[in-house]
């Protein structure tokens, strides 16, 4: 059922140039020394934070610093870009980019609000250039067999999903604590949900209700949101629903405890780390699926379709999709109201 990825042979040299150093930059960083064609030459950064990162990873400390990213945009004149910056200045940043008709990839969301979000938009159709969301959970072992299950049709049509996000909170960096940010929860954690929910299950989402709220918190985390839930329509008439906490405790094994499950009219198919990807056919016994498919790497995957004619994965539909939809929830949290998709 599952296949290996083709290697990545790049056509040529291509310079690449960092903006920001927080959430996924992990996901740019890690694949470079497997790609002798990819040169990153400059790194803006002027958050604290981020200049601890930028000090201690010397893939990034050899590169040539910035201040100001407009300028390190017109001085270097980088082939692609990875935007990694806080949630809040993410939007000026795209913006800056695709004027400029730079390849780029961006953290998620593209933008914390709707008037943001819909210039942002405007302005990466025309520029024409290819754009991927750091969306890694998509690429995962996992969550890509939950995909193919559900595409074969084992579990017939989707009609409920269910997922979970628990992290630890941990003492957060500083853009973290301010919603001009930060954003929300649902924005930066929620995005990675939605998005699974809907590429998993192939369904579409209509319409949104959301509650949030910061409930026993410590001065670690500021003003961030530790508690959310989320109620979604699916374009069948079903229903999907995602709960999220920062209340994993530290002495917990991982980071995250992540959970997703699909049920329709022939199955359930679900994934959480305790007992890895499990499948329920009617007339069938229970099942542990194994073996999983291949890992991938988002990076590695956007530059294949940005430059070697590979398949895009992430089409403008799918980054459009989650981010309508995690604005919509994001808003109904804040309104106390259904938001329609």
């Amino acid at each position: 059922m599952f296949g290996l990825a083709a290697p990545l042979k790049l056509p040529r040299k291509l310079r690449l140039a960092v903006i920001g150093t927080v959430g996924h930059i992990g996901d740019v960083l890690a694949p470079l020394p497997k790609l002798p064609e990819v040169e990153l030459v400059a790194v803006a950064e002027t958050d604290p934070d981020g200049l601890k990162i930028v000090a201690g990873r010397p893939v990034l400390k050899n590169a040539k610093q910035y201040s100001d990213y407009r300028k390190m945009l017109d001085e270097m004149k980088p082939d692609v870009v990875a935007i990694c910056n806080d949630n809040g200045a993410r939007a000026g940043a795209v913006l800056e980019c695709a004027e400029r008709k730079l390849p780029m990839i961006a953290e998620k969301p593209l933008a914390i609000d709707r008037k943001q979000y819909e210039k942002v938009k405007r302005a990466i159709e025309r520029s024409g250039q290819p754009i991927q969301l750091i969306l890694p959970m998509r690429y995962e072992p996992h969550y890509k067999a939950l995909k193919e299950i559900v595409a074969s049709g084992t579990i017939g049509e989707v009609g409920q999903i269910s997922s979970q996000k628990s992290y630890k909170s941990g003492n957060r960096a500083g853009w973290y604590k301010d919603p001009a940010s930060y954003g929300s929860t649902i924005l930066w954690i929620g995005i990675h949900m939605f998005d699974l929910m809907r590429w998993c299950s192939g369904r579409e989402f209509t319409e949104a209700f959301s509650y949030q709220g910061q409930v026993g918190a410590g001065p670690a985390i500021g003003r961030m949101e530790n508690t959310t839930t989320t109620i979604l329509r699916m374009d069948n008439g079903g229903s999907a629903s995602l709960h999220m906490d920062y209340y994993r405790t530290e002495q917990a094994a991982t980071h995250g405890d992540d959970r997703v499950r699909i049920a329709g009219s022939k199955g359930v198919v679900e994934y959480m780390a305790a007992t890895g990807v499990t499948l329920l056919e009617q007339g069938k016994k229970p099942l542990v699926v194994s073996p999983l498919p291949e890992p991938g790497q988002i990076f590695v995957d956007f530059l294949g379709w940005a430059f070697a004619g590979q398949p895009c994965s992430m089409p403008l539909t799918d980054i459009w999709g989650v981010n309508e939809i995690t604005l919509a929830a994001h808003e109904s949290a804040v309104a106390h109201k259904a938001i329609r998709i």
